[in-house]
């Protein structure tokens, strides 16, 4: 896939805004992967490039909790409790880290951007695969 010139980077500052202003059609034309959740932590969006890279139907990921059914590797402290913690103290979250994903998978490096803000009800994980480096 490649990314138009309107198509936002993973690293943009404003990015978060960015998705929230995408349909369906335009996380799928994003060159990372896009897993958004809700407050519940059912998932919401899962665009057409995490489905491919991690060989998951969307149709079945809607709906499952992010961090127990569909990534029990992120449901720790790093990943899940970034998001409880910033949130619970009423401050935004855009962390970028290093990650593994081990989960139905041989072992692949990723960056994941983690992404939430109190006001909105969709929080994202990004995932960037292109050789683990943005």
């Amino acid at each position: 896939m490649n990314p138009t010139p309107n198509t936002p980077d993973f690293h943009a500052p404003d990015l978060l805004q960015s998705l929230q202003s995408l349909s369906t059609a335009g996380l799928d034309s994003l060159p990372f992967g896009v897993i958004g959740f809700g407050p519940d932590g059912q998932v919401t969006h899962y665009n057409r490039f995490e489905a491919e890279a991690a060989h998951f139907d969307p149709a079945r990921v809607i709906g499952q909790h992010v961090f127990i059914e569909l990534a029990p590797c992120m449901n720790n402290y790093m990943v899940a409790g970034r998001f409880e913690d910033r949130l619970a103290s009423g401050s935004a979250l855009d962390e970028t880290l290093p990650w593994v994903l081990t989960f139905r998978m041989r072992p692949t490096p990723v960056q994941l951007r983690l992404l939430a803000h109190p006001a909105s009800d969709t929080r994202y994980v990004l995932v960037w695969r292109n050789g683990a480096t943005a």
